[in-house]
């Protein structure tokens, strides 16, 4: 695989940002109240507190997204993840987890937190192997197919 390109999003990537994360969820959970508004406002939902969105390239195709939302004074969750289903498999995941961490890093950040399912065991798996641990879940979470939480101390 040729390298990647990490880039800020910009709202012509507004389709593509939906679609993929869309397409994951429909593959693997169903889509909720909660993601389609942040999905459909991605301006308003996830950049203007204080959040990013980063679009990753191959060769000028889009391949993946991932989001940080602002939890609070140096606390990011790490959310919205995607890749397109044709590069699942080449790694993609680990370029992405790799700059994420680093960005975080650069940033000064406390911490990052994040919600998935155990079910999705390559990403636990891959949380894990960059540090993440299991903490305690909130009771009443935003997403009713979270049902681990991690965090990472920066």
């Amino acid at each position: 695989m040729a390298d990647l390109l990490f880039r800020k999003y910009t709202p012509a990537d507004a389709a593509v940002f939906k679609a993929l994360n869309i397409e994951w969820l429909e593959t693997y959970f169903e889509v909720e109240e909660i993601d389609e508004r942040v999905l459909s406002h991605p301006d308003t939902e996830i950049l203007a507190p204080g959040g990013y969105i980063f679009m990753v390239e191959n060769q000028g195709e889009v391949v993946g997204t991932f989001a940080y939302i602002k939890k609070g004074e140096g606390v990011y969750e790490f959310s919205k993840m995607a890749v397109n289903p044709n590069q699942r498999g080449n790694g993609i995941g680990n370029k992405m987890m790799q700059f994420a961490l680093r960005f975080a890093e650069q940033h000064h950040w406390k911490k990052v937190l994040l919600y998935s399912n155990t079910i999705l065991e390559n990403s636990i798996h891959l949380y894990r192997k960059y540090g993440f641990i299991e903490v305690p879940l909130e009771p009443n979470g935003l997403y009713s197919r979270g049902n681990i939480k991690m965090e990472i101390e920066l």
